[in-house]
């Protein structure tokens, strides 16, 4: 591993052992809180969002009403794109359909009441994590990135293959971090799934009030954050190791294996994990990932004469040079 790679590796442990610590909204003394106040607590423990939280439209257009159900009519629209604020929430027992209002504003002219539920189906937080999460959760992007992501897979590790080129797992380098990555993204994953099935509340309240910090939130949610951090780590060391052991061209090749690999491993465990059959898998796959690791021949020394990898110490089968 280059000392150029270990720098980067070093200042991104830096900067994420020295990440900001938020400690959360301060929220007045109990006994000065007003009725409206403890409502508007006990909601957002509920729903996870209250007055003045912003939204991203992701719907064609909302219909907003002008008033309460009694005397409601949709005059205004708000599109895809716009970004809306909760300007107030009233509970209505009448209306069979959702009891939650929600008055929203894309402006001072702009705003107006729609039901809660109208209101979440078609926009997410305005925070650029809740968005990413968004895409990683559609689940007609999730069938469809599968069948591609297979079919593409297979195809391309035939090629590979009948090529003789470099792959992870069957034709790997004299590196670890590939290995190393495949199953990050395999454990994170499941435990992503896992989160999902076990702790969906604990995941709800994450998804309206992000954060990359792993230090400031529960442990499963840390533990998953910090997940993504070493994923990223891991990744650029396995970059600087495949650009300094391969040429160009088997390079683009080995990462687009690695690539492939990586996004089987994503799609099989993040769906299969849901039916449970995704824990057994895991096990099955750390077990051949580290046997097909161990069975590549892997290089402990180089020359200092000619730089060519060598098993053991001494007589360089290249040049001659004994090292000792």
């Amino acid at each position: 591993m280059s000392m150029q790679s270990r720098s980067v590796i070093y200042i991104v442990l830096c900067l994420l052992l020295t990440a900001c610590y938020n400690r959360g909204q301060q929220t007045p003394d109990a006994w000065d809180l007003t009725e409206h106040q403890i409502d508007s607590i006990s909601f957002s423990t509920t729903h996870h969002y209250t007055q003045n939280y912003n939204f991203m439209v992701n719907a064609e257009r909302l219909p907003l009403a002008d008033a309460l159900p009694d005397m409601a009519f949709d005059t205004l629209y708000v599109v895809r794109g716009e970004r809306i604020v909760v300007a107030d929430i009233q509970q209505v027992p009448a209306d069979t359909i959702d009891s939650v209002w929600v008055k929203v504003a894309r402006d001072q002219i702009t705003q107006g009441w729609i039901r809660e539920s109208e209101l979440l189906a078609g926009v997410s937080p305005d925070d650029p994590i809740s968005q990413f999460i968004d895409v990683f959760s559609d689940v007609h992007l999730l069938v469809f990135l599968a069948i591609c992501v297979l079919v593409g897979g297979a195809y391309a590790m035939r090629k590979l293959l009948r090529r003789k080129a470099y792959i992870v797992h069957f034709h790997d380098i004299d590196s670890w971090y590939p290995t190393i990555l495949c199953l990050l993204i395999a454990m994170s994953a499941a435990l992503y799934a896992s989160i999902q099935m076990f702790g969906a509340e604990s995941w709800r309240h994450y998804y309206f009030h992000p954060s990359l910090n792993p230090f400031a939130l529960p442990f499963h949610l840390g533990l998953f954050v910090a997940s993504v951090w070493a994923i990223i780590i891991v990744a650029v060391a396995a970059l600087d190791d495949v650009r300094h052991q391969l040429s160009t061209l088997d390079a683009l090749l080995y990462l687009s294996g690695l690539a492939a690999v990586c996004a089987v491993d994503y799609v099989v465990f993040s769906i299969f994990t849901l039916y449970y059959v995704g824990y057994l898998l895991l096990v099955a796959y750390i077990a051949f990932a580290v046997w097909c690791y161990l069975r590549h021949p892997h290089y402990r020394y180089r020359c200092g004469q000619c730089g060519a990898k060598l098993k053991q110490k001494g007589t360089c089968p290249h040049c001659g040079t004994v090292n000792a």
